[in-house]
């Protein structure tokens, strides 16, 4: 249940036109119901507003790139924070501290997978288009698809284990939903879609991760999300599908 708010919504900056890393903040936010505002997507003035705060214009806590959330007088970026922040809040985390930590730890394991995705299609430079590194990114496809994401599963997979977890009720941490829960199912999505053949094969052998994927799309709120106009498909952000990258 999530925490009483006040009558301000949550404003949420980040790029419009791709789910990128923002769509974290967006699953925990929908997932609880909060009202929020997806500003350079809802607002004429909502890019310059969010260039303005990169740049330092109001806040002395300026984020280097979006996702950044104000609440009020509070700006945070960074996912991890971000959802540090609002867990509590949002009714998505544990009340006792050390659940709480745990699960912020999972979730940087989640952004440390995240950028990996990111870097097999930019293995040189993020200046560079991927034709201009479509060698290097086919040897690093290679290794992130034999090598990174099945150890990344497989720890996904036992931390469920060790919680306890089974296919009806499967979560990261606790007997509840978490904001973990609802990153591991986005980003496993974009897996998904980035490496279809892979993932699918790789998943078969994952039952607990392939259940939280399977129940947290089932959710009530989620599932309306995704059908709405709020969900934006994935494109060209952090994952993206270039056939010759998987097999």
């Amino acid at each position: 249940m999530a925490a009483a708010r006040k009558n301000s919504p949550y404003e949420l900056f980040y790029w419009p036109g791709i789910p990128g890393r923002g769509e974290y903040v967006r699953l925990a936010l929908e997932e609880a119901g909060a009202p929020y505002v997806d500003v350079a997507r809802e607002r004429d003035t909502g890019m310059e507003e969010m260039m303005a705060l990169m740049e330092g214009e109001g806040t002395k806590h300026l984020s280097f790139a979006p996702p950044f959330l104000r609440d009020g007088r509070i700006l945070v970026g960074q996912v991890a924070a971000i959802l540090l922040y609002l867990g509590p809040r949002l009714g998505l985390t544990p009340k006792a501290e050390a659940g709480a930590l745990w699960t912020h730890q999972i979730q940087l394991t989640i952004t440390d997978l995240v950028a990996e995705a990111h870097d097999v299609h930019h293995p040189i430079s993020v200046g560079l288009y991927y034709e201009d590194q479509k060698k290097e990114a086919a040897r690093r496809a290679d290794d992130f698809r034999g090598q990174r994401i099945p150890k990344f599963l497989d720890w996904f997979e036992l931390v469920m284990e060790a919680n306890g977890a089974t296919k009806e009720k499967p979560h990261l941490v606790g007997k509840s939903l978490t904001y973990a829960d609802l990153s591991l199912f986005h980003t496993v999505d974009g897996l998904k879609f980035a490496f279809p053949k892979t993932t699918g094969r790789l998943m078969k052998n994952r039952p607990l991760v392939s259940s939280l994927h399977a129940s947290v799309k089932k959710r009530p709120k989620i599932a309306a999300y995704m059908k709405s106009d709020r969900r934006q498909p994935f494109s060209d952000g952090i994952f993206r599908h270039y056939p010759e990258l998987d097999k």
